[in-house]
């Protein structure tokens, strides 16, 4: 790309969605004020908080915006202001969401708009790493999170969805967004033309979806980090992992078969597969153990010294201590969770169960 093509930014409005997150919020507009590139608003939206966000944001002396009425969680949040700043802001404006319970590292918002100025690039996320929460549970999440760093790093950042949890967009691309709801070159959603749609689970994944379908491209550069919050508990992770899987499903679904999600939908293919082998494997070692014909055979040997050595160099990031884990092969028991609730996202998708989240 010529220096010609590069299109200049103008101001960065940084909006935090928060509900409850009265112990988080301060961390994460402190993040945003310690920035290279500081942003030139930053707005609190507190969302339907029973407790002290909104005050605590106050008191930090950024703007805070409260929704009204709001009933369609993140998404509805977002909407409700998006549509009372878009119509202030111009085209080459940069709007950052972020989550309320993330906090960027200094260069993240300097390096996205170094991405951002190549007009072909519709969204700028992040790569996060786990918060030092204690326990095991959240020990799994941070391996994980370091091998999802890794394979973005060895894609050059790229990436199938602009995470949640912060991700940089021109206003241009959410004025777009936004009127293709409306013009049939996305879903309706909700019907409204907002920038978010309220009926899905996973709203970046859908928004993810959207951009590329107007064109552009999503990139998630190894230099953007940040710190997210991990869930506590396994009942925690159960909800999370559920909601974004279903999400993910479900968004296949409401786009169809077409040149962008072509590879999704391939994905989702061999996932499904994985997960019906991994049952017929246990299945089968269970009923070779039960009637004695059990038997260890060299060719398995070998397939599990692979996974070991995957297992090991993959969680390099996390330093040698972690390799050393690695080997003994505990993660399996994430590695089996998740199965499970791959498997149980696919039942709910196609049996229409209700939604709970």
């Amino acid at each position: 790309m010529s220096v010609s093509d590069r299109q200049p930014v103008g101001r960065v409005v940084a909006l935090v969605p928060a509900h409850d997150e009265a112990t988080t919020i301060r961390r994460a507009i402190a993040g945003l004020r310690s920035q290279t590139a500081t942003p030139d608003r930053i707005i609190v939206i507190p969302d339907n908080c029973t407790d002290d966000t909104a005050a605590i944001a106050a008191a930090e002396g950024v703007e805070v915006r409260p929704t009204t009425g709001n009933a369609d969680k993140k998404a509805g949040a977002l909407n409700q202001t998006l549509a009372a700043i878009l119509p202030d802001l111009v085209d080459d404006d940069v709007v950052l969401v972020q989550d309320a319970d993330s906090i960027l590292d200094a260069p993240f918002i300097e390096r996205a708009l170094m991405r951002l100025i190549d007009p072909r690039y519709g969204a700028v996320g992040g790569v996060f790493r786990g918060d030092d929460r204690p326990g095991f549970v959240a020990h799994l999440q941070r391996n994980e999170y370091a091998r999802y760093a890794r394979d973005v790093s060895r894609l050059q950042g790229r990436c199938l969805v602009v995470t949640g949890t912060a991700a940089l967009f021109r206003v241009r691309t959410l004025r777009e967004v936004a009127a293709g709801r409306l013009d049939g070159r996305l879903p309706v959603g909700d019907g409204h033309g907002g920038v978010y749609d309220t009926t899905v689970l996973t709203e970046d994944n859908e928004i993810s979806f959207a951009i590329l379908h107007l064109g552009y491209r999503i990139i998630s550069p190894s230099a953007c980090t940040l710190v997210t919050e991990t869930m506590p508990t396994w009942h925690d992770l159960w909800a999370q992992r559920l909601r974004w899987k279903r999400g993910a499903v479900e968004n296949c679904l409401q786009y169809g078969l077409t040149r962008v999600t072509w590879s999704y939908w391939g994905r989702q293919v061999l996932t499904m597969c994985g997960v019906l082998v991994t049952a017929i494997y246990l299945a089968t070692l269970v009923v070779a153990v039960t009637l004695g014909t059990f038997a260890v055979h060299p060719f398995w040997l070998g397939i599990t010294a692979i996974f070991i050595v995957e297992r090991i160099v993959t969680v390099r990031l996390r330093g040698w201590r972690q390799m050393l884990l690695a080997a003994t092969m505990y993660e399996l028991v994430l590695d089996g969770f998740l199965q499970i609730v791959q498997g149980k996202a696919y039942v709910d998708a196609l049996t229409g169960r209700r939604r709970q989240w």
